[in-house]
C-alpha cells in the first residue's frame, strides 16, 4: 500500500476547515484508516467541527466492541455526531457547526467506506469512478433529472449539503463495500478538489503519477489552486 495525504487552505479562504487522517497501520480492529472531514460554520466552528469529527471517529474505532466494519463505522459516526451536536448546542459561538465525513478502511480485498455530506471517495481502475453519493442539493437535482451531472460543479447551489455531522441529534451515514485489487487507487477528497477539477482531469493527473502518490496528491492540489482555489482542498490517495 502506497499512501499520501495533503490539505491546503486554497487561494480564497483565510483558514483551513478541513481535517485529514491517514494511517496505514492498525487503528483498533481496522488494519488501516483514512478520513477526510470538511467543516462548516463560522471561522472557528467549521475548524472545530472537522477536528472533533476526526478525533471522535478515531477514538470510537479504537475502543468499540462492535465486530463488523460497517457496525464500527456506524458507531463511530454516531459518537462523533453526538459530540459535535452537543458542543454546538452548548456554545452560541459554535451554533450550527457541522462537518462532512468520508472514511475508508481496506481489509484483504475489500474497501469498507462510510460517508456523510459531499466529501467523496473515488476508485481509479481503468477510469475514475465516484463511489460515494453526495448528500447535496445539486445531487438531488441530478437524481430528479432537473440538471445534468456535468452542471454540478458550477451550479450556484453546489455548496448546499443535505446531510452533515453535528447539525442534528441523529445522522444517517451511507456505507459501501467495494472490491479492490492490485493497481487500484482510491482517492478521498473534500469538495475543494471536486468543485475545482472535472473528474476527467483528476483521472489524468493521478494516472500520470501512478507510481508516486505524493506527486499525484501535490499535483491535484496545485491544479485545484490554479483553477481558482476557492475552497480548502484535501486529498488522500491510496495505491493498492
Amino acid at each position: 500500500m502506497n499512501t499520501f495525504s495533503i490539505t491546503d487552505t486554497g487561494r480564497v479562504r483565510t483558514n483551513n476547515q478541513d481535517s485529514v487522517f491517514c494511517e496505514e497501520n492498525a487503528v483498533g480492529s481496522f488494519p488501516n484508516l483514512f478520513l477526510v472531514a470538511d467543516g462548516m460554520g463560522g471561522h472557528k466552528a467549521g475548524d472545530m467541527a472537522s477536528k472533533m469529527c476526526v478525533e471522535q471517529v478515531v477514538r470510537s474505532i479504537q475502543t468499540t466492541d462492535k465486530k463488523t466494519p460497517v457496525g464500527v463505522f456506524e458507531g463511530a459516526v454516531e459518537m462523533a455526531n453526538r459530540a459535535i451536536y452537543e458542543q454546538a448546542s452548548s456554545n452560541s459561538e459554535l451554533a450550527g457547526m457541522g462537518t462532512t465525513l468520508v472514511a475508508v478502511t481496506i481489509e484483504d480485498e475489500t474497501a469498507y467506506i462510510v460517508n456523510v455530506g459531499d466529501s467523496r471517495l473515488y476508485l481509479l481502475r481503468d477510469t475514475l469512478q465516484q463511489i460515494t453519493v453526495d448528500h447535496s442539493l445539486v445531487e438531488e437535482m441530478v437524481q430528479s433529472g432537473e440538471i445534468g451531472k456535468e452542471e454540478m460543479r458550477t451550479h450556484p447551489n453546489k455548496n448546499i449539503i443535505t446531510r452533515a455531522l453535528g447539525t442534528d441529534l441523529e445522522v444517517q451515514p451511507d456505507c459501501f463495500e467495494i472490491e479492490v485489487r492490485q493497481g487500484d487507487v482510491l482517492l478521498l477528497c473534500s469538495d475543494g478538489l471536486s468543485n475545482m477539477l472535472e473528474d476527467e482531469k483528476m483521472e489524468q493527473i493521478v494516472k500520470s503519477h501512478i507510481e508516486n502518490m505524493e506527486q499525484a496528491g501535490k499535483c491535484l492540489v496545485e491544479q485545484a489552486n490554479e483553477a481558482g482555489g476557492k475552497d480548502n482542498i484535501t486529498v488522500v490517495l491510496i495505491g493498492i
